[in-house]
């Protein structure tokens, strides 16, 4: 399986990097090559424009920017979901890399 590129968006993007290094262990332990990295939203088009995103999940405090993401990556075939507020609170890495794969293979 080719290398996917999961990006996720925060506030800040500081409480989303402990979820990107528990994803990154869950990835490895299913032998998943994936690059997993988290910006802030401020950053998140100057991401999109430097790296092939396959899929990109918005923490459960910027939700309400699902729409705005949504309007620009739908016509590129980037999927965009948000993470479930319980998998983002417990920092379920496991169940988060689930919904990436999910959505990657749904595209």
């Amino acid at each position: 399986m080719a290398k996917k590129t999961i990006m996720l968006v925060c506030s800040a993007g500081m409480s989303t990097s402990l979820l990107v290094t528990k994803m990154q262990k869950a990835a490895a332990t299913k032998q998943l090559d994936a690059q997993i990295f988290a910006v802030a939203a401020a950053e998140a088009d100057q991401a999109l424009s430097e790296n092939e995103v396959d899929v990109l999940l918005l923490g459960p405090q910027v939700r309400f920017m699902e729409a705005q993401f949504k309007e620009k990556l739908t016509p590129v075939g980037i999927p965009c979901a948000v993470i479930d507020m319980a998998d983002y609170g417990m920092m379920n890495g496991d169940k988060v890399l689930a919904q990436a794969e999910q959505l990657i293979e749904s595209k």
